[in-house]
């Protein structure tokens, strides 16, 4: 009787050995169909012919340099947060680092003296037909004048001080005020200066009317307009006479870049160039280069042959900083080999700083 127990179980022993045995192996495996096999073949086919089509190592070295824009010249720059379309944005400077005004004469010279390769201005037509250079729809905020800058002539605008209204501290001190009388320039004095020069003309109505008045002002002066050097921003009905008169220069509106950016990043993938990007212009925010399939070099290319243009911006996600870039480190961020256009709202510290990569 004690060996029966014994001998039963040594077998209870053995058949639960066995089981757990089978147990670490797990389910058996089974083997996969015909279908599956090809299926990952494909899929490994078209991941390595996603990698390589929009390699950038792989794309040819683009040519020529990057040219940094900027924006309003040599401007104060400000705090970004909360603004909106009736922010009094000269109320809220930094403590100025530099004496110059945005969209002055001397503002616009001393961002090419450090290092600017297109200087950016905003415009607004006057009441007797000529095109002045001021950001905002009133006089109210930057200037000892009042009312809309629609409503005065050229001669009128001489009188004001656009260094009046900006402060640091909020309204104890005014170290710009007095320092900009009579220096409004009008788009004709512009070009009668630095016409030979790139630029950004940013119209601020949605008339097409100052877009005529621009093209007048680059006739009186002799300009043509009609060249790639020049570019003009602003809604797509401002823009019409733009491009239907000078066709070879970059007209960018907000929508179509919009509308390109989107597209390409939805399709980019394929290798296929969106149309809404032909002749447009893809934005690239600082921090969402990672989105955009190619970035830089087979992107550039592929802008290159359908007549692009890369506009490098600052971060989307920063509420304290405008679209351009304002901080020294961000120069970092710029790929070495980029070869397109850079939005720089702090030109008078940041072109300064780019010497020695660029060398």
């Amino acid at each position: 009787m004690g060996e029966g127990m014994q001998t039963g179980g040594d077998g209870m022993s053995e058949t639960t050995s066995d089981d757990w045995a089978a147990g670490l192996e797990g389910p058996t495996k089974k083997p996969l169909t015909r279908t599956t096999k090809i299926l990952l073949w494909l899929f490994g086919l078209l991941v390595a012919w996603l990698t390589l089509s929009n390699a950038s190592w792989l794309a040819p070295d683009p040519a020529g340099k990057r040219t940094l824009i900027a924006h309003r010249g040599v401007s104060q720059l400000f705090d970004h947060a909360g603004v909106t379309d009736t922010t009094c944005t000269a109320a809220r400077i930094h403590p100025p680092e530099h004496p110059y005004i945005e969209n002055s004469l001397r503002s616009l010279r001393a961002a090419v003296g450090r290092d600017a390769g297109m200087i950016q201005f905003d415009v607004a037509a006057t009441k007797d037909g000529q095109l002045a250079l001021f950001h905002d729809w009133t006089l109210d905020c930057r200037t000892d004048g009042k009312g809309p800058i629609r409503d005065r002539t050229m001669a009128e605008l001489k009188t004001l001080d656009i260094g009046y209204g900006y402060t640091a501290d909020g309204g104890k001190t005014f170290p710009l005020r007095g320092t900009g009388v009579g220096l409004m320039p009008s788009l004709d004095e512009v070009l009668a200066d630095l016409g030979h020069l790139p630029m950004v003309i940013n119209f601020k109505s949605r008339d097409p009317r100052e877009a005529e008045l621009a093209l007048a002002a680059f006739a009186r002066a002799g300009v043509d307009a009609n060249q790639p050097r020049f570019a003009f921003f602003g809604n797509a009905r401002v823009l019409g006479p733009i491009r239907a008169k000078a066709p070879k220069a970059w007209t960018m509106d907000r929508a179509g870049a919009e509308r390109c950016t989107s597209d390409y990043i939805k399709f980019g993938w394929s290798g296929w160039f969106p149309v809404s990007c032909a002749g447009g212009t893809i934005v690239v925010p600082l921090d969402r280069q990672w989105a955009f399939w190619g970035w830089p070099d087979r992107l550039q290319a592929r802008a290159a042959e359908h007549g692009a243009r890369l506009l490098l911006v600052g971060p989307s996600g920063d509420n304290h900083s405008g679209v351009g870039l304002s901080r020294v480190g961000q120069l970092t961020r710029i790929p070495a080999s980029f070869t397109g256009y850079v939005w720089i709202d702090d030109i008078y510290n940041l072109g300064p700083a780019l010497r020695p990569r660029q060398k």
